[in-house]
Formats: structure tokens, sequence, C-alpha cells
């Protein structure tokens, strides 16, 4: 895009900071803005700090190229892109705090002719409320108050919609919505991120944006809920659910997504309240959904409890912490709490394994926790919990098990490893007139 030669990208966490090195590496002068100022001098050392596959190099080569530079506080650019976090408060409600500092950050240096993209995914409306906090910082420039209307400044809203581990590829090939203050807002943020986006750009209004990010983590969130007690149904009646739902998943408009210990990550875990927040009576399902999900770790120590046995102090081996396999984001990780519900007790002794990071998070420091591979965890342990699936727990010797009672949340050995290869009969195989037989037998 000829007039906009520079980017700068607010906020390098697990979004913003493989936006920088995208934007980078398509040429453009790329400006990488941070309050950490530990993450800033890695950055320019051409290092990164969070877990993401080929990133590291990437960010190693467009430093060395000069097209990536990390800073403490914003520079002037031609476009600026707010990709900051966007939590919840204690009482569920949406913070939106950290887009609104980064907006003041920003109000001094803009200029004629620049564009702010918001990608943080936001409550309903706070796009709008960014735009109007900088028009009343700064009334010498115009912003977008209609869509028929020219402006100083063009403001729109355009969230990622990417999976932590695959990050680079789905920045670049995933569709992307992108909602406008005005129609001009919304051909300059159009033609920025065509520069690269593979995926197609669809445009409409900056509120129906940010509620189609949200409602694409509500309806993970209820799906997951459904497997969730899906598996406590399951255990009320002695069945194994991952057999259950293979076998639902074997009709052609069935697709039950996998149980685990919970839901977590800054998405899926969060922006359901955003929604609920703004329409709590027309949410039954989604607080429902929530609920459960959240619940959840709650049931896994009980299960983790059943297998306790009084009298003696027994060690328990929880395996992963992250949110998800095979990163090292921690944030809402349901495998965290239940790791800090088991430390509560004081009969146990607590063993936790977590490849993808080099200590326990914060929240579990001081609470008698000792950290370490899983292979030591698994050999000390009484009792071993499995709460991520990460890749390295793939390759665990199931010999390694023997003797030891299992709570497997992600049913790694209960069934991936335990299905046996003559489950199944297939149909072309049967030479009888009977209807092919499909059988999956439970795992030992």
């Amino acid at each position: 895009m000829s007039d906009i030669r520079s980017v700068s990208v607010i906020g390098m966490g697990y979004i913003g900071l493989p936006t920088c090195a995208i934007f980078a590496s398509r040429g453009f002068d790329v400006i990488g803005v941070d309050i950490n100022e530990a993450v800033v001098e890695k950055v320019n050392r051409g290092e990164i700090h969070i877990v993401e596959p080929d990133l590291d190099g990437l960010v190693q080569k467009m430093v060395a190229n000069g097209k990536l530079k990390a800073f403490s506080s914003p520079q002037p650019a031609d476009a600026y892109v707010i990709a900051v976090p966007t939590p919840i408060t204690e009482d569920r409600k949406p913070d939106i705090s950290y887009v609104l500092a980064a907006a003041r950050a920003i109000a001094p240096i803009l200029k004629k002719g620049d564009l702010v993209v918001l990608e943080s995914t936001s409550p309903v409306g706070t796009t709008r409320a960014m735009n109007r906090l900088l028009s009343e910082l700064r009334p010498d420039l115009t912003f977008p108050e209609a869509a028929d209307k020219d402006s100083d400044v063009y403001v729109s809203y355009s969230p990622e919609r990417v999976l932590p581990g695959n990050v680079l590829n789905e920045l670049i090939n995933n569709d992307r919505s992108i909602g406008g203050l005005s129609r001009r807002s919304s051909e300059r943020t159009a033609a920025l991120y065509s520069s690269f986006v593979a995926g197609d750009l669809f445009i409409t209004v900056a509120e129906a944006a940010e509620l189609v990010k949200l409602t694409e983590n509500a309806f993970r969130d209820v799906n997951i809920a459904f497997a969730n007690e899906l598996a406590a149904v399951c255990q009320d009646l002695s069945l194994n659910v991952w057999e259950v739902i293979d076998l639902a998943n074997r009709h052609p408009r069935v697709n039950i997504l996998q149980p685990g210990p919970g839901v977590g990550g800054h998405c899926i875990a969060v922006d359901p309240y955003f929604i609920i927040d703004a329409a709590p009576d027309s949410t039954p399902l989604m607080q429902s959904a929530r609920r459960i999900n959240s619940n959840r770790p709650h049931s896994v120590v009980r299960d983790i409890e059943s297998l306790l046995e009084s009298g003696r102090q027994q060690t328990i081996a929880c395996l992963g912490l992250s949110f998800k396999p095979n990163i090292d984001d921690l944030r809402e990780s349901p495998a965290v709490e239940v790791v800090k519900l088991l430390s509560e007790r004081k009969d146990t002794k607590i063993v936790a394994a977590e490849p993808n990071t080099r200590s326990l998070p914060k929240e579990l420091e001081d609470r008698g926790i000792v950290f370490t591979d899983a292979l030591s965890a698994i050999d000390q342990a009484d009792i071993v919990v499995l709460l991520v699936d990460h890749r390295q727990f793939n390759f665990i010797d199931p010999e390694s098990l023997k003797g030891k009672k299992l709570v497997d949340t992600r049913g790694l050995w209960t069934w991936r490893k335990a299905r046996k290869p003559d489950a199944r009969i297939e149909g072309k195989k049967n030479k009888s007139k009977q209807p092919a037989l499909m059988t999956m037998e439970k795992a030992a």
C-alpha cells in the first residue's frame, strides 16, 4: 500500500509479535511497542519471549535487516495496530482499560492520513469508544463519525483469528473481518491487510466485527461444555467417553469436540463473558457453558481425590500446565487451577511437569510444588494425572505407567494408545451378505 510505509504494533504478546514479524516480512518498517522493557530488549536482540513455531527465525531475520525495531513507547507511524490484552475483572466484567491506554499513548503522535486498527478481542462498542477518546484527545483532527464522511484519521476493528502453535500460517491464510467506522476506514484497512492475508477479507460495521470474534469463541466454549458434560455422564454410567465420542462422530453430521480439564487461554475462557455482560437475559446457554467449563477443574480434582488412600502421604504427578498442547501460554489454564487446588491438600506431594516453560507460574510458587521433567515426575508418583497432551508426552512408554493410578483428562493413554488395531471390521472385507459390522472395543 503506497501511502502506508510504516506500521506500529502496540503490544508484542502472543498476537502482536507475530503480527510485527509478518508486516516486516512484507516490506513495512515495523515499530513494535511494549511496556515490558525485557520484551523490548529481547526483540531488539532478535529473540522471542514466547513459544511459537518458526517465529524465532522470522523475528531474527526482520530485526537483522532493520525492518523490525522495538520500543517501550509509541513512535510515529502511518498505521497503528493495537493488540493489547482485554481481560475480565474479578466480577467478570470486560476490562478495556488497556485499549484505552493504548489510544491515549498514540494520540499525541497521530497525524492526518493515519490509520488506527484495533485487533484486541473486545466487547461490542469498544472501537467507537476508542474513537471517541481519540477525538477528545486530538480536537485538531477529525475522526470517523458516519460511513459517508471522510476524516483526517481512519479507525477500524479487525480481530485476529489464529490458533496458538500455528499463528504465522493462520495469520496469512485465514479469512478476516474488517469493521471500519467509515467506508474509507474499511477500504484502507483492507488494503493494509491484503499485503499479507491470502484469505478473504470481509467488510462489515465495527460492531458486527466485534461480535463475530466473540461469537467464534463462545461457540467453541458451548461445544466444549457439551463434551465435558458428556464426560461426566459417561463417568456416571461407567462408560469410556472417548469411545462414545469416537463412534458418535462417525455420523456424517456430528462433530463432538474432545473433553478435558476445562477451558483456558485468553479467548475461549474470557470472551463469552463479553457477550453475557452485554445481554445477560438472552444468554442462558452461554452462561451454562461457562459454569460447566469453569467447574471442570474441580471435577478433575474430585476424580483424583477418589484414588487417594487414607492414612499416608501420596505423590501426584501433574503433566502439563499450559492451557492447550504444545505452547507455553498459561493464561486462564485449567491445568494450573487443578494443580493449585491439589496443592491445598496437606496429605499429598505435588510434582508438576511442563516442557514448554522453565519454571512454575507465579500463582503456583511457594506452594511446595516440585517442578521437574515428566519422566522424573512419573517415577516419583503414586497417581499420574495427564492435564495437557503435549507431543512430548506422546512418547512416554506405557510401561513406565505400570503400577501407577491414572487420571487421563485427555484420553491419551486410556483411549488413543489403548485402541486395538483389530477394533474395526471393514465392510469391504466382510464377504457375508449381512451389513458390515463396525465395533470398537473399550480400552482396557
